[in-house]
Protein backbone atom coordinates (compact mmCIF):
# COMPACT_ATOMS: atom_id res chain seq x y z
CA UNK A 1 0.00 0.00 0.00
CA UNK A 2 0.90 3.16 -0.66
CA UNK A 3 -0.42 6.32 0.54
CA UNK A 4 -0.56 9.90 -1.08
CA UNK A 5 -2.52 13.44 -0.94
CA UNK A 6 -4.65 14.15 -3.57
CA UNK A 7 -6.05 17.80 -3.97
CA UNK A 8 -8.94 18.94 -6.56
CA UNK A 9 -9.01 22.43 -7.79
CA UNK A 10 -12.22 22.90 -5.40
CA UNK A 11 -12.23 20.50 -2.35
CA UNK A 12 -10.09 19.66 0.39
CA UNK A 13 -7.29 17.20 0.49
CA UNK A 14 -7.99 13.22 0.81
CA UNK A 15 -6.42 10.85 1.63
CA UNK A 16 -5.96 7.17 -0.61
CA UNK A 17 -3.94 4.41 -1.51
CA UNK A 18 -2.04 4.94 -4.78
CA UNK A 19 -2.79 1.67 -7.61
CA UNK A 20 0.46 -0.35 -8.20
CA UNK A 21 0.42 1.33 -11.57
CA UNK A 22 0.33 5.16 -10.13
CA UNK A 23 -2.44 6.13 -12.12
CA UNK A 24 -5.25 5.81 -10.11
CA UNK A 25 -6.06 6.77 -6.65
CA UNK A 26 -8.84 5.26 -4.28
CA UNK A 27 -9.74 7.55 -1.52
CA UNK A 28 -9.73 6.58 2.29
CA UNK A 29 -11.09 9.80 4.12
CA UNK A 30 -10.28 13.82 4.34
CA UNK A 31 -6.91 14.90 5.72
CA UNK A 32 -8.22 15.42 8.90
CA UNK A 33 -10.10 12.35 8.98
CA UNK A 34 -7.12 10.06 7.98
CA UNK A 35 -5.23 11.53 10.89
CA UNK A 36 -8.04 11.15 13.44
CA UNK A 37 -7.60 7.13 13.24
CA UNK A 38 -4.57 6.16 10.65
CA UNK A 39 -3.91 3.01 11.90
CA UNK A 40 -7.90 2.13 11.42
CA UNK A 41 -7.56 3.68 7.88
CA UNK A 42 -4.33 1.48 7.31
CA UNK A 43 -5.94 -2.05 8.27
CA UNK A 44 -9.00 -1.04 5.74
CA UNK A 45 -9.33 -1.21 2.06
CA UNK A 46 -10.34 2.14 0.96
CA UNK A 47 -14.24 2.26 0.26
CA UNK A 48 -14.14 6.11 -1.15
CA UNK A 49 -14.07 6.83 -4.63
CA UNK A 50 -11.40 6.21 -7.20
CA UNK A 51 -9.66 9.14 -8.94
CA UNK A 52 -7.65 8.94 -11.53
CA UNK A 53 -3.95 11.00 -11.33
CA UNK A 54 -4.06 13.44 -13.98
CA UNK A 55 -7.21 15.40 -13.35
CA UNK A 56 -6.06 15.88 -9.48
CA UNK A 57 -2.61 17.10 -7.97
CA UNK A 58 -1.04 14.67 -5.71
CA UNK A 59 0.07 16.72 -2.90
CA UNK A 60 2.12 15.27 0.69
CA UNK A 61 -0.75 13.95 2.99
CA UNK A 62 0.56 16.23 5.93
CA UNK A 63 -1.76 17.88 8.06
CA UNK A 64 -1.12 21.96 8.18
CA UNK A 65 -0.25 21.56 11.87
CA UNK A 66 2.20 19.00 11.71
CA UNK A 67 6.11 19.53 12.46
CA UNK A 68 8.85 17.82 10.54
CA UNK A 69 11.74 17.24 12.47
CA UNK A 70 15.26 16.46 10.58
CA UNK A 71 18.13 14.67 12.05
CA UNK A 72 21.28 15.69 11.29
CA UNK A 73 24.59 14.02 11.32
CA UNK A 74 22.64 10.32 11.68
CA UNK A 75 25.09 8.71 10.19
CA UNK A 76 29.10 8.20 10.97
CA UNK A 77 30.34 8.33 7.19
CA UNK A 78 28.52 11.56 6.58
CA UNK A 79 29.76 12.89 10.01
CA UNK A 80 33.72 11.97 8.86
CA UNK A 81 33.40 13.81 5.23
CA UNK A 82 32.11 16.91 6.36
CA UNK A 83 33.26 19.80 8.95
CA UNK A 84 32.23 18.11 11.66
CA UNK A 85 34.62 14.90 11.27
CA UNK A 86 36.94 16.15 14.39
CA UNK A 87 34.02 16.90 16.90
CA UNK A 88 33.32 14.23 19.22
CA UNK A 89 29.87 12.71 18.37
CA UNK A 90 27.06 14.25 20.78
CA UNK A 91 24.80 12.31 23.09
CA UNK A 92 21.94 13.59 21.61
CA UNK A 93 21.08 14.04 17.71
CA UNK A 94 21.35 17.17 16.12
CA UNK A 95 17.40 18.25 15.11
CA UNK A 96 16.28 20.53 12.90
CA UNK A 97 12.84 22.01 11.73
CA UNK A 98 11.62 21.96 8.29
CA UNK A 99 8.19 23.68 7.48
CA UNK A 100 5.28 21.56 6.32
CA UNK A 101 4.96 24.53 3.08
CA UNK A 102 8.57 23.36 2.10
CA UNK A 103 7.87 19.62 1.62
CA UNK A 104 6.73 18.47 -2.36
CA UNK A 105 5.84 15.50 -4.31
CA UNK A 106 7.59 12.92 -6.55
CA UNK A 107 8.07 14.68 -10.49
CA UNK A 108 8.11 18.39 -8.32
CA UNK A 109 9.94 20.81 -9.62
CA UNK A 110 12.51 22.34 -7.22
CA UNK A 111 14.09 25.80 -7.95
CA UNK A 112 17.63 26.80 -6.72
CA UNK A 113 17.10 30.18 -4.62
CA UNK A 114 18.87 33.39 -5.13
CA UNK A 115 22.44 33.51 -4.28
CA UNK A 116 22.67 29.37 -4.38
CA UNK A 117 25.50 28.19 -6.71
CA UNK A 118 23.22 25.17 -6.85
CA UNK A 119 21.37 23.03 -4.25
CA UNK A 120 22.69 19.74 -2.63
CA UNK A 121 21.00 16.33 -2.52
CA UNK A 122 20.55 14.49 0.88
CA UNK A 123 18.33 11.34 0.24
CA UNK A 124 17.39 9.48 3.66
CA UNK A 125 13.98 7.50 5.13
CA UNK A 126 11.04 9.61 6.63
CA UNK A 127 9.30 8.23 9.63
CA UNK A 128 5.36 9.40 10.02
CA UNK A 129 3.93 9.60 13.50
CA UNK A 130 0.32 7.80 14.19
CA UNK A 131 -0.13 8.87 17.31
CA UNK A 132 0.45 11.26 20.26
CA UNK A 133 3.26 11.16 22.69
CA UNK A 134 3.93 12.82 25.40
CA UNK A 135 7.27 11.64 27.67
CA UNK A 136 7.05 8.11 25.59
CA UNK A 137 9.51 5.35 26.25
CA UNK A 138 11.78 4.36 22.73
CA UNK A 139 9.78 1.48 22.45
CA UNK A 140 6.44 3.30 22.79
CA UNK A 141 7.57 6.28 20.60
CA UNK A 142 8.61 3.15 17.63
CA UNK A 143 5.49 1.54 17.94
CA UNK A 144 3.33 4.82 17.49
CA UNK A 145 5.23 4.60 13.82
CA UNK A 146 2.64 4.09 10.98
CA UNK A 147 4.40 4.03 7.86
CA UNK A 148 7.87 5.50 5.99
CA UNK A 149 9.20 7.40 2.79
CA UNK A 150 11.44 8.05 0.80
CA UNK A 151 12.77 11.83 0.90
CA UNK A 152 15.40 14.17 -0.33
CA UNK A 153 16.27 16.76 2.14
CA UNK A 154 17.17 19.22 -0.35
CA UNK A 155 19.66 21.78 0.81
CA UNK A 156 20.74 25.28 -0.30
CA UNK A 157 24.26 25.14 1.82
CA UNK A 158 24.98 28.92 1.67
CA UNK A 159 21.85 29.66 3.24
CA UNK A 160 22.73 26.84 5.53
CA UNK A 161 26.07 27.54 6.68
CA UNK A 162 25.68 31.52 7.05
CA UNK A 163 24.92 30.69 10.58
CA UNK A 164 25.08 27.83 13.19
CA UNK A 165 21.35 27.82 12.74
CA UNK A 166 20.04 25.54 9.75
CA UNK A 167 16.42 26.18 9.13
CA UNK A 168 17.16 28.36 6.13
CA UNK A 169 18.94 25.99 4.32
CA UNK A 170 16.41 23.82 4.87
CA UNK A 171 13.30 25.13 3.58
CA UNK A 172 13.67 26.37 0.43
CA UNK A 173 10.16 26.61 -1.93
CA UNK A 174 9.76 22.72 -2.85
CA UNK A 175 12.59 21.52 -0.95
CA UNK A 176 11.40 18.30 0.51
CA UNK A 177 10.05 15.99 -1.88
CA UNK A 178 8.75 12.96 0.00
CA UNK A 179 7.42 9.76 -1.63
CA UNK A 180 4.09 7.89 -0.85
CA UNK A 181 3.81 6.26 2.85
CA UNK A 182 4.30 2.72 2.93
CA UNK A 183 2.50 1.63 6.35
CA UNK A 184 5.42 0.27 8.89
CA UNK A 185 3.81 -3.42 8.91
CA UNK A 186 5.08 -3.28 5.19
CA UNK A 187 8.68 -2.56 6.28
CA UNK A 188 9.71 -3.33 9.39
CA UNK A 189 12.52 -1.58 11.76
CA UNK A 190 14.69 0.63 10.43
CA UNK A 191 18.01 -0.92 12.12
CA UNK A 192 17.12 -4.10 9.97
CA UNK A 193 18.37 -2.26 6.94
CA UNK A 194 16.94 -0.08 4.36
CA UNK A 195 19.16 0.14 1.45
CA UNK A 196 19.12 3.78 0.13
CA UNK A 197 20.82 5.08 -2.99
CA UNK A 198 20.82 8.50 -4.24
CA UNK A 199 21.50 8.99 -8.28
CA UNK A 200 22.03 12.44 -10.17
CA UNK A 201 21.20 12.34 -13.53
CA UNK A 202 21.93 8.30 -13.31
CA UNK A 203 25.18 8.27 -11.57
CA UNK A 204 25.18 6.87 -7.85
CA UNK A 205 26.33 9.48 -5.25
CA UNK A 206 24.97 7.92 -2.19
CA UNK A 207 24.61 4.34 -1.25
CA UNK A 208 24.26 3.56 2.09
CA UNK A 209 21.76 1.41 4.37
CA UNK A 210 19.39 2.48 7.85
CA UNK A 211 21.01 0.05 9.83
CA UNK A 212 24.16 2.56 10.14
CA UNK A 213 22.06 5.09 11.83
CA UNK A 214 23.59 6.71 15.28
CA UNK A 215 20.13 7.56 16.28
CA UNK A 216 17.21 5.17 16.21
CA UNK A 217 13.86 6.33 15.21
CA UNK A 218 12.42 5.22 18.69
CA UNK A 219 14.91 6.85 20.85
CA UNK A 220 15.30 10.18 18.88
CA UNK A 221 11.32 10.51 19.06
CA UNK A 222 11.58 9.77 22.77
CA UNK A 223 13.91 12.00 23.30
CA UNK A 224 11.47 14.46 21.40
CA UNK A 225 8.59 13.92 22.87
CA UNK A 226 9.81 14.99 26.86
CA UNK A 227 10.19 18.76 25.27
CA UNK A 228 6.79 18.82 23.38
CA UNK A 229 4.38 16.68 22.22
CA UNK A 230 4.52 14.50 19.07
CA UNK A 231 1.24 14.33 17.29
CA UNK A 232 -0.82 12.34 14.65
CA UNK A 233 0.53 13.78 11.32
CA UNK A 234 4.16 14.65 12.53
CA UNK A 235 7.01 13.40 10.58
CA UNK A 236 10.94 12.62 11.77
CA UNK A 237 13.59 13.01 9.06
CA UNK A 238 16.24 10.31 10.07
CA UNK A 239 19.23 11.69 8.80
CA UNK A 240 21.30 11.03 5.30
CA UNK A 241 24.30 8.92 4.74
CA UNK A 242 28.05 9.91 3.32
CA UNK A 243 28.06 11.24 -0.71
CA UNK A 244 26.62 14.50 -0.48
CA UNK A 245 27.36 17.14 -3.45
CA UNK A 246 29.54 20.11 -1.23
CA UNK A 247 31.97 17.61 1.07
CA UNK A 248 33.40 16.44 -2.43
CA UNK A 249 36.52 17.96 -4.43
CA UNK A 250 35.50 19.84 -5.83
CA UNK A 251 31.73 20.63 -4.63
CA UNK A 252 29.04 18.83 -7.03
CA UNK A 253 26.07 20.89 -6.49
CA UNK A 254 22.60 20.61 -8.77
CA UNK A 255 21.95 22.66 -11.28
CA UNK A 256 19.02 23.47 -13.39
CA UNK A 257 18.31 20.67 -15.59
CA UNK A 258 19.85 17.84 -13.73
CA UNK A 259 17.80 15.16 -12.02
CA UNK A 260 17.77 13.29 -8.94
CA UNK A 261 16.85 10.62 -7.34
CA UNK A 262 16.14 9.15 -4.17
CA UNK A 263 15.81 4.91 -4.36
CA UNK A 264 14.85 3.00 -0.59
CA UNK A 265 14.42 -0.19 -0.43
CA UNK A 266 10.27 -1.42 0.31
CA UNK A 267 9.73 2.56 0.22
CA UNK A 268 10.41 3.46 -3.85
CA UNK A 269 11.81 5.81 -5.75
CA UNK A 270 11.70 9.64 -5.69
CA UNK A 271 12.43 11.93 -8.80
CA UNK A 272 12.69 15.63 -9.13
CA UNK A 273 14.18 17.99 -11.74
CA UNK A 274 15.95 21.05 -10.77
CA UNK A 275 15.12 24.59 -12.31
CA UNK A 276 16.25 27.99 -11.95
CA UNK A 277 15.09 30.50 -8.98
CA UNK A 278 12.50 32.07 -11.80
CA UNK A 279 10.64 29.06 -11.84
CA UNK A 280 9.97 29.41 -8.01
CA UNK A 281 6.16 30.35 -8.62
CA UNK A 282 5.92 27.52 -10.84
CA UNK A 283 4.52 24.05 -9.63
Amino acid sequence: MRIVGIKKSDGPVLVGSLSDDGTEVAVMDTLEGFWASPAKHLAQVPSGPVFHVGPVTLVPPVPQSARVVCMGLNYQDHVNEGSFRDEELPEFPTLFARWPTSLSTDGAAIPIPSGEDGLDWEGEVVAWVGSRLVDATPEEALAAVVGYSTFNDITSRRAQKRTSQWIMGKNGDRSGPIGPMVPASEVGDLVNGLRVETRVNGQVVQCGSTAQMIYGVGETLAHISRSFTINPGDLLATGTPAGVGYARTPPWLLNPGDVVEVEVEKLGVLTNHIVDNLQRHVR
